[in-house]
Parts: structure tokens; sequence; C-alpha cells
């Protein structure tokens, strides 16, 4: 069957594939060009320059995480909780030459000191912990500050990722590289939480597991 993916898009995905590998600097438009299998001047008519090409990866990268945000709060705690964190991952391996490169094609090189999104992102996983400590999921012995606690965990599962690219050299992430992430995200939340919510947030990443082996094992077929 003939791909009937637009040359646009098989556009933007070749530029993100090749500005995640090779970083934004060392990645020409020829290359893209080159890599989905078009004439340079056939790309230049849907993106005339890289930065171009960034702005569009920008805005769609923006979308995606704001509409995950939306969707929050229409679940079960643990089971949302979860699906955020992974969310959280697979926006910063998709999308992680954007904050690796991004003083190389912005004009203003402190953007991300207060960048909006990770803002809402890390307001989003503090409101997720009120929740649950409301629901009454934390531990009552122990006192601590539960902002501080957000923070801690959203860069655990933030730098996740830049340690399987910086330090494992992976250049592609599974289930497996994901899971992992949990147990070290697990390992800072676990201890704060009551025995019956450990086991609702272990039982939720089960959950997610057996849906995405859902979803590859339909892929698959397709």
């Amino acid at each position: 069957m003939a791909d009937r993916t637009s040359t646009p898009e098989r556009i933007l995905d070749a530029s993100r594939r090749l500005f995640n590998e090779k970083g934004y600097a060392a990645t020409t438009l020829a290359e893209i060009a080159a890599s989905v299998g078009i004439a340079p001047g056939n790309l230049t008519y849907h993106f005339p320059t890289k930065r171009d090409l960034v702005a569009e990866l920008e805005r769609r990268m923006r979308e995606t995480v704001r509409a995950g945000r939306e969707r929050s709060g229409r679940g079960d705690v643990a089971d949302e909780y979860v699906e955020r964190v992974l969310l959280s991952m697979n926006h910063a391996w998709e999308n992680r030459f954007f904050l690796r490169d991004y003083a190389q094609f912005t004009n203003n090189p402190d953007a991300l000191r207060r960048d909006p999104d990770m803002a809402a992102d890390l307001e989003q996983l503090h409101s997720l912990l009120r929740r649950m400590q409301k629901d009454g999921l934390f531990r009552r012995d122990l006192d601590f500050d539960l902002r501080v606690l957000a923070r801690s965990l959203w860069i655990v599962s933030r730098y996740w990722m830049d340690h399987l690219r910086e330090m494992e050299g992976l250049d592609q992430v599974t289930w497996a590289d994901q899971e992992r992430g949990f147990q070290h995200h697990f390992g800072v939340l676990l201890p704060y939480l009551t025995a019956s919510a450990r086991r609702d947030l272990e039982s939720a990443v089960v959950r997610v597991a057996s849906k995405l082996a859902v979803e590859e094992e339909r892929n698959n077929h397709d």
C-alpha cells in the first residue's frame, strides 16, 4: 500500500528524528530532504528554513502537552498519576532536541528559565499529589513539604530520559526503559504512601503495561 502521509508530515517526522539524533546545528535541510526522499526545493517550499521546522515542531509539542493536561482529573487518581508520568517521559524523549539545542535556534537564550508548559506540568503533578493527600493516600506519621516532593518527582521523571540518552547511549526507548524510570520515580514517592496506596500505584503501572501491549499488537496487525 502506498504511503499516504503528506509531504509536510514526512518532513516534520524526519526533522524531529534527525534533530534528536544529530542535533539542530549538525542537521542540514539537504539531509532532511534526502531522508524524506524529496528534492531540497520541495522541502523549502513547505518550510523555507530550519527555524520554520522548529517553530512547527514546537507548536505541535506544546499543543500535545496542553491537550494531555486538559484530559486530567477524569479518572482514578492512581491511573491518572501513572499516565501523567508516562506522558512526561514520552514528551521528554520525543522532543529531546528541543531543550538540548534551544539556544541554537532562538533569539532569546533566557526563554527556558520559566517555560510556561514546564511550569504547568509541575503544577499539575503537585495538584495530583494534593488530590492523593486529600484522599488519605499519604502516611500520617510523616511530616514533609508536598511541593518539595512534587519538584523532586518531576526532576526524576523529566531527566530519566536524558539519562537513557547520555549515560546509556540509547537511540530509542522501550516500555522496559520507561518501567525502569517508574522504579526510580517510585523510589522517591512510595515511602510516603500507605501500603494500600502503594499497591494501587503499582497496579496502575501493570494496567498501563497491558494497555501498551494491546496497542502494540494492534499496530503490528495494521
